[in-house]
């Protein structure tokens, strides 16, 4: 079972990880495509700043359960690095509940954004809904809680190593 769920986990951060990266890529194009627009052609288009602002909340949301996952978030690692191992697992269990509450407090009120969006059409792109961006907060909680499981069953801290 918890090697099934760790392959699952592997799959979905990777995913998530390519979706960020694709992100992160669209938006570095349009940002280049306005600049060439706007003082080469001299005909700005408008639509880029939208896409580039959503494009950046969904790298942001996608990105985030890589960084649970790996154990990468800001944390105060002083308290871990002085504990001993049983009192490490525990705060790996006090750490993982407080983010896993905090994900269901994102994923709960970011669908609900995103349901009360969907009567909203963003400036400059009128046929697309602003469900589309407000959906980007419960798909990467969801995904968030993933990597924050599959950190507490097979903990990575990335962070510790960097850290001197």
């Amino acid at each position: 079972m918890k090697h099934t769920f760790l392959k699952l986990e592997h799959y979905c951060t990777g995913f998530s990880m390519a979706v960020a990266c694709a992100m992160l890529a669209l938006a570095a194009c349009l940002g280049l495509f306005q600049i060439i627009m706007r003082f080469v052609v001299e005909a700005p288009a408008e639509w880029t700043e939208v896409i580039i602002r959503f494009s950046l909340i969904w790298m942001v949301f996608m990105g985030i359960p890589v960084a649970f996952r790996r154990g990468a978030m800001v944390s105060v690692d002083v308290l871990y690095r002085w504990s001993p191992p049983k009192i490490k697992r525990v705060l790996d269990w006090v750490v993982s509940l407080a983010a896993l509450t905090l994900v269901a407090v994102i994923i709960w009120w970011g669908w609900d954004y995103a349901q009360r969006g969907r009567v909203q059409t963003v400036i400059g792109l009128e046929d697309v809904s602003m469900f589309w961006a407000y959906l980007a907060l419960p798909v990467g909680g969801v995904f968030s809680v993933i990597g924050i499981l599959g950190n507490l069953i097979d903990p990575q801290r990335m962070e510790l190593e960097t850290a001197q």
